[in-house]
């Protein structure tokens, strides 16, 4: 492993502490980076900042208000001189408030997944771009959608509401892109497909949902994701190895969106869940 590849680099992980955000952090410390990670929890975020070190700074706030993600790189850049990169991460399922098959999605379920996933996703994207622009050098903004956004899975994972905002980001981060490649501000997105972190507990304890992923995400021997698995990936969008890649939406899905996936039959629904955190 080059531990070099993100040298010098400050990097902003909105969603840092738990699941795919705090194994991200990790990888971009141990790459060569300072990293300061947005979390809900202070006990969470203090608890990464012990395990990192002094490249690690943090910032408490939620992700859904205006202010967190402007403050959070305020504070990168008085921390460590800079500013280089975003990795929006925060976000997860509406479910328990009422996102589902459209016809029986309630107006707060459609109003909450919105803001936890597009409304915290354009915050950050705005604040990012804002100092990008300011310190003139060009960057990198990295954000999270689902294979759900475009490959579908209607028995296991309706949660339509969900898709929408991924499938949102996917539209933000292309028109974005397009805007600021002049700036050399460059944008992607990554889509994970089930990935086993704290928001996916649901899917995780349904065996009718972990057979079907078997064999929907049949790479590896078909498992689920595991955190660690987009790592080199977030690690490589975030450098200047992808320094001629904007726009792009990179499937970290063991093969979910170009598999059939088995079904097993049975009498009753199964319980659905959100594919990834």
């Amino acid at each position: 492993m080059n531990g070099q590849r993100l040298k010098d680099k400050v990097i902003v992980i909105i969603g840092g502490t738990s699941g795919l955000g705090l194994s991200a952090a990790k990888a971009v410390v141990a790459h060569g980076a300072s990293v300061l990670v947005v979390g809900r929890d202070q006990d969470k975020c203090l608890s990464v900042q012990r395990e990192l070190g002094e490249r690690c700074q943090f910032n408490v706030g939620d992700a859904t208000h205006p202010d967190t993600s402007e403050l959070a790189i305020r504070c990168a850049v008085d921390s460590f001189g800079d500013f280089h990169g975003l990795y929006h991460v925060a976000g997860g399922s509406g479910r328990s408030r009422g996102d589902g098959p459209i016809h029986e999605i309630t107006d707060e379920g459609w109003r909450y997944t919105l803001s936890l996933n597009l409304d915290s996703l354009f915050h950050s994207n705005r604040a990012a771009t804002q100092k990008l622009l300011e310190l003139g050098h060009g960057g990198s903004i990295l954000n999270m959608s689902s294979v759900l956004a475009y490959s579908p899975s209607p028995r296991y994972f309706a949660t339509h509401a969900y898709a929408a905002t991924k499938a949102a980001a996917v539209g933000l981060t292309k028109a974005s892109a397009a805007y600021y490649a002049k700036q050399n501000i460059r944008f992607n997105a990554l889509a994970p497909a089930l990935v086993d972190t704290p928001l996916t507990t649901r899917a995780m304890s349904d065996t009718k949902t972990l057979d079907y992923v078997a064999t929907k995400q049949p790479l590896d021997g078909g498992r689920v994701g595991v955190p660690q698995d987009l790592d080199d990936a977030v690690v490589f969008l975030l450098s200047d190895e992808s320094r001629f890649v904007t726009g792009q939406v990179l499937a970290v899905d063991g093969g979910w969106s170009v598999t059939e996936g088995q079904y097993h039959e049975r009498t009753e629904d199964p319980q659905e869940d959100t594919a990834n955190s």
